[in-house]
């Protein structure tokens, strides 16, 4: 059959055309490389990106997110549908193959799997030297007793990828002659081929440690407003208070995450203020101030209860429209911060209950309106009028 000694015979012709094979192969494994890491790396950034901006309230971070998945969801599609597109059916051809061992991993069924080690020679036409692989095969218990090792088989195998081997179990009678007859010498362990992609398990931990990487990153760009405040739901953290219980004074507050409008949030200011309530062990303070991400009370424990203010009292659902009120209206056209203050009432024109204060302030200077425990305005200081105000 002139297949004996072809290990050695086509060694040649494989040290002629390896390096373009092997520079080919290198390209092709620095490409899938690169797509392990940087696919995983962007979904993990990607879904890093919605979680980040759902606590945070974050609305362009949850849109760059959502869009980053959806992209990216797109491209796989697109990209099976044209490798699907491009795929041809798999060229096989016929050989002849040494077996050089096999073992029978279990069997409890007709068919069995069955692990060989072959050395297979390819036709002289083929163009490619003797190779060993390792294969697993379903063989039926009856057929088993044909293939011993040293035994000549005939098997089927595709030269673009030589690691798929099959053996073929009902050859023609041509192909039972020649392999009667045929001889073949083994090949080195050093032609062993494998499927690149048998080292699945090291692939798909890489692939996880850059989906881990790419939500840390995320994480990390936004660490001091993600783990400077945030408590529960409403994303109110206390901060450390200076409640002293011995003494007759007191002060508790806390700060919210998210946006500038945080604070405005419907129900946000109620809720804060339960909190704070609950942290004090009383609902009576002698002020409160609340601004964008925070909310402050003092109390004195030796002042009356005419000269308090009880915090679950307040009309905060009607706030945000004071804050709006003076933002548009006191001559301050771009305000960059606001205030709420609430003291008992003692002066003039802000009847028994407590005063509420709104000031704001801006490049023009500072403005403020006063307004009663219902939330009605008695008084406004435009920018340049607040001379005086208390």
């Amino acid at each position: 059959m002139g297949t004996t000694g072809r290990a050695s015979d086509d060694q040649g012709a494989d040290e002629i055309n390896g390096p373009t094979a092997k520079e080919s192969s290198a390209t092709e494994t620095l490409g899938s490389v690169l797509r392990l890491l940087l696919v995983p790396g962007v979904t993990g950034a990607a879904l890093a990106a919605l979680v980040v901006g759902a606590i945070l309230e974050r609305v362009p971070l949850l849109l760059a997110g959502g869009g980053v998945l959806v992209l990216l969801i797109l491209l796989a599609f697109l990209g099976g549908r044209r490798r699907a597109a491009r795929r041809k059916p798999p060229v096989t051809r016929t050989a002849l193959a040494r077996i050089e061992d096999l073992r029978a991993t279990s069997g409890e069924m007709a068919d069995v799997p069955v692990k060989f080690r072959l050395t297979v020679a390819p036709e002289p036409e083929d163009g490619r030297p003797a190779y060993r692989v390792k294969i697993s095969q379903q063989i039926n218990l009856v057929d088993i007793p044909a293939y011993r090792p040293r035994g000549i088989a005939v098997v089927e195998y595709r030269p673009d990828e030589p690691w798929e081997v099959r053996i073929v179990t009902r050859p023609t009678p041509e192909w039972s002659r020649r392999a009667e007859e045929a001889e073949i010498d083994s090949a080195p362990e050093s032609t062993l081929v494998k499927d690149p992609d048998d080292g699945g398990g090291a692939w798909c931990l890489l692939g996880l440690l850059a989906l881990l990487a790419g939500a840390a990153l995320v994480v990390l760009l936004f660490r001091a407003e993600l783990f400077t405040s945030g408590d529960g739901d409403t994303g109110a953290s206390p901060k450390p208070s200076s409640t002293t219980s011995s003494s007759r004074t007191f002060t508790v507050s806390t700060t919210v995450s998210g946006p500038s409008s945080a604070m405005l949030a419907l129900g946000r200011m109620r809720e804060t203020a339960t909190q704070l309530e609950a942290r004090a062990g009383t609902s009576d303070v002698t002020a409160i101030t609340i601004d964008a991400r925070r909310m402050e009370i003092r109390g004195d424990s030796a002042r009356p209860p005419g000269g308090t203010v009880h915090l679950r009292m307040l009309p905060y659902e009607l706030f945000p429209a004071l804050v709006s009120e003076a933002r548009t209206t006191l001559g301050v056209r771009d305000p960059s911060s606001w205030r709420i203050d609430v003291t008992p009432g003692t002066g003039a024109g802000t009847g028994a209950g407590p005063r509420v204060r709104v000031t704001v302030t801006g490049a023009e200077g500072t403005a403020h309106l006063d307004a009663d425990a219902t939330a009605r305005i008695v008084d406004r200081r435009p920018v340049g009028e607040t001379a005086g105000g208390g």
